[in-house]
């Protein structure tokens, strides 16, 4: 869990690929979490897909009540609900064979993750996935110069 290699390999390069993201717990209030760190991604490239049962659409995409009822299987589940949802919602990645979870900051079940990473799904737990990004991409910036 969180080693930099698995949180590189979720973040991926957006001009190579692209990254689907569904958030769980996604709302449509721009001073929430979940709603600026999802804008952030959204601005550097990846596809979000909303997921909330509570919702028609947020940021622009049609929400979804839940993980099974995606139209495409997404690259990342980026959760921002309650420790106590997450197993019930790493039960449903492994019943649709997805593959990579991203746990917020400050949301921690390590009961799940264990889980999870018994089922073969990569696990990043208790860090900002708009954080990790920046981080990666100061990273990259800073290596490309050294090259030069």
């Amino acid at each position: 869990m969180n080693e930099p290699e698995v949180i590189r390999d979720m973040l991926g390069d957006t001009e190579a690929k692209s990254v689907t993201i569904a958030v769980v717990g996604l709302s449509d209030d721009p001073s929430k979490p979940s709603y600026y760190v999802s804008a952030y991604m959204q601005e550097q490239g990846y596809r979000i897909i909303p997921v909330n049962p509570s919702l028609e659409s947020v940021m622009d995409e049609r929400c979804y009540p839940s993980l099974a009822a995606l139209p495409t299987k997404p690259d990342i589940v980026n959760v921002f609900r309650l420790p106590k949802y997450i197993p019930a919602i790493v039960e449903e990645m492994v019943n649709l064979g997805l593959k990579n979870l991203w746990v917020q900051q400050g949301i921690v079940n390590l009961e799940a993750a264990i889980r999870a990473e018994a089922a073969g799904i990569k696990v990043v737990m208790d860090r900002c996935i708009m954080v990790e990004h920046r981080r990666e991409r100061a990273s990259l910036a800073a290596s490309r110069k050294a090259t030069i």
